[in-house]
């Protein structure tokens, strides 16, 4: 069932995000049939990924059964899931913010969450390169 409860919430976002990228086409005057075939490739993308993740906790699980290890099994497969779940969620949600910005410029507490998610953002790119270094 946690599945299906994933999915769904994966879908709904998806979806969501293609509306509100319609939305903001009309609004913008960019309205793009292409970019609405990428988007929608996209999005089938990340559910077609967020299944992968679904079906690999649940062969980690069978494995674990398998091997006499199904507590770290299951934690592994369980860590899997929740981290492809909470970054696609992650990521849908700031899309269909982005959109929202774009639709409504009244919406001015969009932006200032949107520039501290990407002030977050660029420190921690920055951060890495350093590290690189």
């Amino acid at each position: 069932m946690q599945y299906v409860i994933m999915l769904a919430i994966v879908l709904g976002l998806a979806v969501a995000d293609f509306v509100t990228g319609i939305f903001k086409g009309y609004v913008t005057g960019q309205l793009s049939s292409s970019k609405m075939r990428k988007g929608g490739v996209n999005k089938i993308c990340e559910l077609i990924i967020m299944a992968t993740a679904c079906g690999l906790e649940f062969g980690i699980r069978q494995l674990g059964q398998y091997y006499d290890s199904e507590l770290l099994a299951a934690i592994t497969g369980t860590v899997a899931a929740i981290v492809v779940f909470g970054y696609i969620v992650i990521m849908e949600l700031i899309s269909i913010l982005e959109n929202y910005a774009e639709i409504s410029p009244e919406a001015a507490w969009v932006g200032k969450l949107l520039k501290r998610l990407k002030n977050v953002n660029d420190k921690e790119d920055s951060g890495n390169d350093e590290k690189r270094n």
